[in-house]
């Protein structure tokens, strides 16, 4: 009996897994989301370049390293593998602004942003540099991989 209580309990948790929904609560909330809005409007724009982590061009990790530098005043490892183990995994319903996103956007590409909050995430896109996009494109919707929580907001 208990092994069938603990089943449905990991089937009922991996299901409601399966939708991206965050959450919206409160004050520190909407203060992480002004704070990284602003930080992306300082940069956005700024061109794509691999391995660069500047004006001049940088790329997803070094965009996301740069803000939790300033925003959070924390720092974060330089590539998105090393930044995919750090902190610790969030369900989907759990996100809030300040957490990373991570997609696999290839075989073996992948790609990080950080959730800005209203479904909306913000990152250093190799078509277009640092921009904002949603979560309910089907393009990230299917690419996303995981989401990880840095810093108990």
């Amino acid at each position: 009996m208990f092994f069938i209580r603990l089943a449905t309990l990991f089937l009922f948790a991996f299901l409601s897994a399966c939708s991206i929904q965050p959450r919206l609560e409160g004050s520190a909330w909407s203060a992480n989301s002004e704070a990284i809005d602003s930080y992306y409007r300082d940069w956005q724009g700024t061109h794509y370049r691999l391995g660069g982590t500047g004006r001049g061009g940088l790329d997803c990790s070094a965009f996301v390293q740069n803000l939790y530098a300033e925003v959070f005043n924390q720092r974060l490892a330089r590539t998105t593998e090393r930044q995919a183990e750090q902190g610790f995994q969030i369900l989907p319903g759990e996100i809030e602004p300040g957490d990373l996103i991570f997609f696999k956007t290839g075989w073996k590409a992948r790609h990080v942003g950080v959730y800005i909050g209203d479904n909306q995430f913000v990152h250093a896109s190799t078509s277009v540099g640092v921009t904002r996009s949603s979560l309910s494109k089907d393009y990230w919707r299917d690419a996303f991989w995981q989401a990880r929580r840095i810093k108990n907001f």
